[in-house]
């Protein structure tokens, strides 16, 4: 071990093992740190020391990817260049940089275990989300010229202990004479990163091919795979055994993989969650399918007579409800941005005061088609189990309805072509258009404009209608984005940037119900336009309700009279409310509910990746978070302001963890699974 260890050292890679050496060292002075920290709550037993070894083997692991781009940076490096003083040291300061780097990772892990109790996980991951909140957090919260100072001085600190012990020397001496052939240096360094590629690229064909007969990419197929990251992570009864055994950046990883927190340990929690949560469901309707507590599958039987209508619902990239003209909004109200939906709203089954789950747009599909709050983490679309959840499409398509993703982008964005193609939907989207031979007739970078993704949704009806079939449609818009690009001579050239955005989606959908008036299957179609979330929730406040609020337009000229219905509802009770329009009678395990039935219970659920609440019509906001807390403020729901509560509702507390844990609980295990199949 020794002579190999010397052999390296005297060789290109010498730095790249001084830097991985440096990186072992710091994770287990960590390591023995916080074992320090928390003696007195590790057991003390065999798992503590496998803990030890299991970390150190991780540290092992990292050490040799974190510092992959140092060693492909020696091996081009001309050996004459590592002979010259002056030419050598820009390696010197790639090698500071790394140092300088995990020192800072592992200071970070420091603070964030003294606020947490745990290694990197999805909150970390969260930081990165929020990073101007964050950021503020620090400067405020920390020192953060001496953090800096401390970084600076234990990176250059472990430089100077190698040059000392003459380990520097032997690097820069031993790559001026290193004959090795350099195809050998890329095959060693670059082998295992390739085995573990095409590990998570068998995994993920596994899952692939076990959740959906579409054909898939290979960067699909590597995406699933890597959801298993956090799988080899080690789990022991001790959760400080646990935790001392990780690596915070292949924890951080994982994180960013699996996009998922666990409720019990950074939440308020209650044994009986799901139970409840049953209970409260059945009390707003529906027949219990099995005497299991465990199971919230109801029998919805239909109040009045079943209509296979047609269902197109327009979900509108970003479009809060103060861009809409007939909110009135003092800010938009004026500018006239959206004439054809402000006249759809009178024309409609208009929901005014509906509130968006999260701030994303796969937090928006998650609530339309899967109707269950926002649990804390990333969206269901990113995460492993994913599969065969019971959906507006799963529900349809077991009523005869043809049911189809459309999207203007490629789908392969934030998993939703494998989420929708295994839920029920087939795929139309920009990628496979064009394989079919159809070009996009404008785009930018996230794809076909607006009027091409709603000429598509029309070819689909129309075939669906040819066929004899009822259809369904989860039309995705994508103009309203940034960098807000659109075809000319629709629009008011004035208009720029979120405003175009929005004028031109609003044109693009006057355009799409005008075409679709021309054809046989309109006067049997209901559409449904609705936003995914609001523009912007960023502020001051916790939680910013104000810009959580979203359009929801049910429009179905014949079938379905105007109204205005302004009694608070969740974007996750669209999917029901549809139902409910459609007479559907059917098996549901949706935590919405249909928000026109007599025994509707109205209320929001709103979150950002952490925070998760709960918000009543009476403004009574309850906001649940890491680690085990629960606070609440009384809302003004027309200004956002919120006031502290000085004597917490209890009630409304164990109201928001049994929707929430309980909807946790049972996407981790299963209970959210389509119960047709």
């Amino acid at each position: 071990m020794k002579s190999l260890f010397s052999k390296v050292l005297g060789s290109r890679q010498g730095g790249t093992l001084l830097l991985a050496s440096s990186y072992v060292l710091l994770g287990t002075l960590l390591r023995l740190g916080l074992l320090v920290a928390t003696a007195g709550s590790v057991s003390w037993g065999l798992p503590t020391f496998a803990a030890l070894l299991v970390g150190l083997l991780f540290d092992l692991c990292m050490a040799w990817f974190l510092t992959l781009p140092l060693g492909l940076l020696s091996v081009v490096w001309p050996a004459s260049w590592s002979a010259s003083r002056w030419l050598r040291l820009p390696l010197r300061a790639a090698w500071l940089f790394g140092a300088f780097l995990f020192t800072f990772w592992k200071i970070s892990e420091i603070l964030f275990w003294e606020e947490f109790g745990v290694r990197f996980n999805f909150i970390a991951v969260d930081y990165l989300i929020y990073t101007t909140e964050v950021v503020k957090n620090i400067k405020e919260s920390y020192n953060l010229p001496l953090i800096i100072a401390i970084v600076l001085a234990v990176a250059t600190g472990l430089f100077l202990l190698w040059r000392r012990l003459g380990f520097v020397r032997r690097w820069e001496e031993g790559a001026a004479a290193d004959a090795t052939p350099r195809w050998r240096n890329f095959a060693l360094l670059l082998a295992p990163l390739l085995g573990l590629l095409l590990v998570a690229y068998l995994e993920g064909r596994r899952d692939l091919k076990a959740a959906t007969t579409a054909r898939t990419s290979i960067a699909e197929r590597l995406t699933a795979g890597l959801r298993h990251m956090g799988d080899p992570q080690p789990g022991w009864d001790n959760s400080y055994d646990t935790e001392i055994a990780k690596n915070g950046e292949y924890a951080f990883l994982a994180a960013f993989w699996a996009n998922q927190l666990e409720w019990k340990r950074f939440y308020p929690s209650r044994p009986d969650a799901v139970a409840q949560l049953r209970t409260t469901l059945l009390a707003q309707g529906g027949e219990p399918a099995s005497a299991d507590l465990n199971d919230i599958t109801r029998r919805i039987k239909a109040a009045t007579p079943a209509r296979r209508l047609n269902v197109i619902q327009i979900t509108i990239e970003s479009l809060s409800a103060e861009f809409v003209g007939c909110y009135g909004s003092p800010d938009y109200a004026a500018k006239n941005l959206t004439p054809n939906l402000d006249r759809i709203s009178r024309e409609s089954l208009w929901f005014s005061r509906c509130y968006a789950g999260g701030t994303r747009t796969v937090r928006g599909m998650e609530a339309l088609s899967l109707s269950i709050p926002p649990i804390p983490g990333q969206s269901v679309l990113r995460r492993q189990g994913c599969e065969n959840l019971t959906t507006l499409g799963s529900v349809l398509r077991t009523q005869g309805y043809d049911t189809a993703f459309i999207y203007g982008g490629d789908g392969f964005f934030d998993n939703m072509n494998y989420f929708f193609g295994a839920n029920g939907y087939r795929v139309v989207d920009l990628p496979r258009q064009e394989a079919a031979g159809k070009k996009a007739s404008f785009g930018n970078a996230w794809g076909a404009c607006d009027e091409d993704a709603f000429a598509w949704s029309i070819e689909e009806a129309d075939k669906a209608h040819a066929a004899g079939k009822p259809f369904h449609h989860f039309v995705m818009t994508t103009s309203n984005h940034r960098p807000y690009t659109w075809p000319a001579g629709k629009i008011d050239p004035k208009l720029i940037n979120r405003e175009g955005g929005v004028a031109y989606t609003d044109y693009a959908i006057g355009a799409f119900l005008k075409a679709a008036q021309a054809k046989p299957w309109f006067k049997d179609t209901v559409f449904v336009i609705v936003a995914d979330h609001c523009a912007s929730v960023a502020g001051k406040r916790e939680l910013e309700i104000r810009k959580y609020e979203i359009p929801l337009f049910i429009w179905s000229p014949g079938n379905i009279p105007p109204r205005k219905f302004d009694t608070m509802m969740s974007q996750i009770d669209t999917a029901p409310t549809v139902l409910g329009l459609l007479g559907a009678s059917y098996l549901s395990r949706f935590v919405g509910h249909d928000a026109l039935s007599p025994n509707f219970r109205p209320r929001a659920f709103i979150s950002n990746y952490q925070k998760v609440a709960v918000l009543r019509p009476d403004g009574l906001l309850t906001v649940l978070k890491p680690v085990r807390q629960s606070v609440q403020y009384q809302a003004d729901l027309a200004t956002g302001a919120l006031t502290p509560v000085a004597s917490p509702d209890t009630t409304a507390v164990d109201e928001a963890i049994i929707y929430y844990q309980a909807t946790d609980d049972l996407f981790n295990h299963g209970g959210l699974q389509n119960p047709a199949r």
